[in-house]
């Protein structure tokens, strides 16, 4: 039983109430596999054993599309991102033990390559990937910085818990964010090119 092949955890948050786009968007259709199941997939590949923490509400729906990845409930989610990193700390403190650095993926912003992910998995302190002067994730956070997380208040807005290092990469889809409808028909496109950009890395 290990967390992942280098030693680092793995956090993917899906207890948004999606109230903007009016369903889950953990859940929606990719191609025909749910958005949950692919972005899991990919990070398994990559070696991580992957933890999700969603709403009760969609918890059936979830577990049911990924298989043996771990998924546990954040019984309070309208607390926020915080209190839904905590829960995935939590579940991975207990499995795996203390001290490790943890990889945060929100459901939600998937549109980052894995080669930004292989480059944040090469630092040793909590760190954003940057592109265009501007943050987005997955975010890289330290063993120091996951017990800031765990001390403080579920509702405190995470940036204001851990100030992570900005790290510029060349990855142009990085701060797509599915909020609308028309946002989640855009990324029916975007997720062509991300599939060309994983089978060409797996090529070389």
């Amino acid at each position: 039983m290990t967390v992942s092949n280098f030693g680092i955890g793995c956090v993917v948050l899906a207890a948004g109430e999606s109230s903007r786009l009016g369903r889950p968007k953990a859940l929606i259709d990719i191609m025909g596999e749910p958005l949950i199941s692919w972005i899991t997939g990919r990070l398994v590949k990559l070696g991580f054993a992957p933890v999700i923490v969603t709403r009760m509400e969609i918890y059936d729906a979830i577990k049911n599309s990924v298989g043996d990845v771990d998924v546990v409930i954040n019984q309070h989610p309208e607390l926020g991102r915080t209190g839904t990193v905590k829960e995935g700390l939590k579940f991975i403190n207990d499995k795996y033990g203390e001290g490790l650095d943890i990889l945060i993926v929100p459901v939600d912003r998937p549109g980052f390559s894995l080669s930004t992910v292989e480059l944040l998995i090469s630092k040793e302190d909590s760190t954003c990937p940057t592109y265009g002067g501007k943050g987005g994730h997955p975010l890289l956070v330290s063993k120091q910085d996951c017990n800031k997380i765990m001390m403080a208040r579920s509702d405190a807005p995470l940036n204001g818990v851990i100030s992570p290092r900005r790290m510029p990469v060349n990855d142009k889809y990085l701060h797509f964010n599915l909020d609308t409808k028309k946002d989640v028909d855009e990324f029916l496109m975007v997720v062509k090119f991300l599939r060309e950009s994983d089978t060409h890395r797996e090529a070389t």
